[in-house]
């Protein structure tokens, strides 16, 4: 959802990240899959999403919980060479900034922060409408409860699929690869706001864990913009990148 794309083979085959990315994509489409037959075969391990039932009984979706809780504590705190995450993801810490050598223009800088912005609360828009019309069907009963839990699953899906194969983000934000988008930590509160009307501990806390990673993330581009723009920012340059998981449309390696 935030991040853009990849699909073309780097120069020098597939960086340790984008492998990386791409087993994780692999491993959430088995996710998808074991969810699917918890909801044909053992549809009760479901009601962990109700209320406190969280903790009442353990269930394969505690594990799911827990991985998710993860990930989005790795974008609130500095991960520097324990594991391999994207530079997209953590480039809002000071520690990714490399300052380039050059003066730099502060207006062009504003400019591109408000253009970056405003592209990216459109995409908020729309999301926030899809949301709306799946928060609908939930309160006229259309939808359930495991729905809204099954859609989460395909999004958290989509998200990888996303970064590795095709962003329709991109379209709106007209981001040049994962690395600079602007919106590459939103990916958490777009997976997880279909579960809104959800009223049970488990979903409650993975949408406040993914309001704290966006609001951190938005008050860092407020106050730190330097950090979000390849011409302020050397890191995010393609010359510098170490990700390469945007192949398909960055050839600069």
């Amino acid at each position: 959802m935030q991040k853009a794309i990849a699909g073309s083979r780097a120069p020098h085959g597939a960086s340790k990240t984008r492998k990386l990315y791409t087993a994780q994509l692999v491993i959430r489409c088995l996710i998808l899959a074991a969810c699917i037959l918890i909801l044909i075969f053992d549809r009760q391990q479901i009601a962990v999403l109700e209320g406190w039932n969280f903790f009442r009984r353990f269930t394969p979706l505690h594990l799911l919980w827990l991985t998710w809780m993860l990930d989005m504590l790795w974008q609130l705190v500095p991960v520097k060479k324990r594991l391999v995450i994207a530079l997209g993801s953590q480039k809002h810490f000071r520690f990714r900034f490399q300052p380039i050598k050059e003066a730099f223009n502060y207006q062009a800088l504003r400019r591109h922060i408000i253009e970056t912005t405003k592209a990216a609360y459109k995409v908020f828009g729309i999301w926030a409408a899809v949301v709306g019309i799946v928060s609908l069907l939930r309160v006229f009963d259309v939808l359930h409860d495991e729905a809204l839990f099954m859609i989460t699953i395909v999004f958290y899906v989509c998200d990888l699929i996303c970064v590795l194969v095709w962003c329709p983000f991109r379209l709106i934000l007209k981001a040049k690869c994962c690395t600079t988008c602007r919106i590459f930590n939103w990916d958490h509160l777009m997976m997880f706001s279909p579960m809104i009307t959800v009223s049970g501990f488990f979903s409650r806390t993975l949408l406040l864990m993914a309001a704290a990673d966006w609001l951190i993330w938005e008050l860092c581009i407020m106050m730190y913009p330097e950090r979000f723009w390849e011409n302020t920012n050397a890191a995010l340059k393609c010359a510098n990148c170490t990700d390469k998981l945007c192949t398909q449309y960055c050839h600069n390696f």
